[in-house]
This record gives structure tokens, C-alpha cells and sequence, in this order.
């Protein structure tokens, strides 16, 4: 077996876990905060599972990468919408974070911390699904 068989067996599986784990972070802050977290923290992780699936409802084949056709501009369109969601997830999963460490009555900085974790963990297992699995 060869390293991208092996990536596609494995590499679901690591998606997954790192998916959990992203998750995990987030309810272990809800969790164990003292204050109850408004719902406006739980946006940035919505937003950056649904940009995750948005990049991975694209086949990599369906991709056209020449320069002179046309291609397919809805698909790159979509993916760049998918990027986006996911850099603004991540921009206010910081901008949380942020506002917890100024903040002292709000939530803590654990809170915000775990917000960024889970951003940028759902994130990679997003790439990482969108890299292994193959149609």
C-alpha cells in the first residue's frame, strides 16, 4: 500500500477526530464557565462546521484549473464563499477572544481561547476530509 491508500483510509478517521476534538474544546468551556454563555460565542464554530461542509460538498476533479477556459466559475465561486465563511469564523472566534480578555464580568478567557481552538480545529479537519476522500 501506498501512502495516499493509506491516506484515504486513514484520513476520514483523523478528520473526524480532529472535528471532535474541536468540538470538545468549545463544550468543555460552555461547560465550565461560571456565566452563561450568550449565543453570539457559539456563532463562530456554526459558521466554521458550515464553511467546512461547504468546501467539502466540492469534488477536487470538478475543479478546472486552466487559464484560458472558463470552467466552472460557480464551483470556484462557491469555494470562495466557503473560504470566506470560514476566515470570518475564524476573525471572530479572535475578536471573542479578545473581548473576553478586556472584559472582566463577561465570560472568561478560557471561553474565548476554546472558541479560537475550535475554529481552527474544525477548520483543519475540514482540509483534512477534503484532502483524503475520494468519489
Amino acid at each position: 500500500m501506498d501512502l495516499g491508500e493509506l491516506w484515504a483510509i486513514f484520513g476520514p478517521g483523523v478528520a473526524g477526530a480532529v472535528f471532535g476534538a474541536g468540538w470538545w474544546f468549545w463544550v468543555d468551556a460552555v461547560v465550565c464557565s461560571s456565566v452563561t454563555i450568550s449565543f453570539l460565542h457559539y456563532l463562530p464554530g456554526i459558521f466554521a462546521s458550515l464553511a467546512a461542509l461547504m468546501f467539502n460538498s466540492v469534488r477536487k476533479d470538478d475543479i478546472d484549473y486552466s487559464p484560458y477556459e472558463e470552467g466552472e466559475w460557480r464551483l470556484k465561486l462557491w469555494l470562495f464563499i466557503a473560504y470566506v465563511v470560514s476566515f470570518v469564523s475564524l476573525a471572530a472566534s479572535v475578536g471573542l477572544l479578545i473581548q473576553d480578555s478586556l472584559v472582566k464580568s463577561g465570560a472568561s478567557v478560557w471561553t474565548g481561547t476554546a472558541g479560537v481552538l475550535q475554529c481552527v480545529f474544525v477548520l483543519i479537519s475540514g482540509l483534512i476530509y477534503w484532502t483524503c476522500h475520494s468519489e
